[in-house]
């Protein structure tokens, strides 16, 4: 299970799109392999997954579900939803659970709304107004608890990510090395700028 300590995940849902944001440390026991990890990938053009975990296993399910919404695309003419992505990952994870995915992942997406699903490595798949994953989610947490607004825009979900990912940052050692932003809205998948993220971290 020590594959899994590293790295904090957040997805937000706003009334207007959702937002995934994750550090970009990635560790090994108390090495950091690496300070430039990304954690959060584009599945289609409204579709994202972030991970927190082991990058192998991550990377490997990331190719598959690009694969299986590609599938999809051309078999029904459409994307495939948040709610059949997230089943979809569910499904997968729950079908290896004895040579598992090492990773909890959080689906996000927007089709007809906002969606966001977390699922840990056996497949278990709750949808949320905002969630976090990884080493350093209870800190992540204790930001989203006390400011989380379901009438808030992607605007303010972006800045509310940010606090709880930095705040992560400055308490958990597993977390840290940058952060990354990705916002999904009727409009698509876009990533902040790193420049536009740490403008933001500045104000906090």
């Amino acid at each position: 299970m020590d594959k899994i300590k590293g790295t904090t995940t957040v997805g937000i849902v706003c009334k207007d799109g959702v937002v995934l944001a994750a550090d970009m440390r990635a560790s090994l026991g108390n090495m950091v392999l690496s300070k430039g990890v990304s954690k959060i990938f584009q599945i289609d053009d409204h579709l994202a997954l972030a991970g927190a975990g082991s990058v192998g296993d991550i990377l490997s399910l990331v190719r598959l579900l690009r694969a299986e919404a590609k599938l999809y695309r051309a078999r029904v003419g459409r994307e495939m939803s948040t709610k059949a992505l997230a089943t979809l990952t569910s499904n997968i994870l729950s079908g290896r659970r004895y040579f598992p995915y090492f990773g909890w992942f959080l689906v996000a997406g927007y089709d007809e709304k906002p969606g966001l699903y977390s699922i840990d490595m056996a497949g278990g798949i709750t949808e949320d107004k905002y969630v976090s994953a990884g080493s350093g989610m209870e800190f992540a947490y204790s930001v989203l608890d006390n400011e989380y607004d379901e009438k808030m825009n992607v605007k303010k979900g972006v800045k509310l990510a940010i606090k709880a990912i930095n705040t992560a940052i400055k308490r958990d050692v597993f977390t840290g090395d940058g952060i990354m932003v990705v916002v999904i809205t009727k409009e698509g998948y876009s990533e902040l700028s790193k420049e536009e993220v740490e403008k933001i971290i500045k104000k906090l």
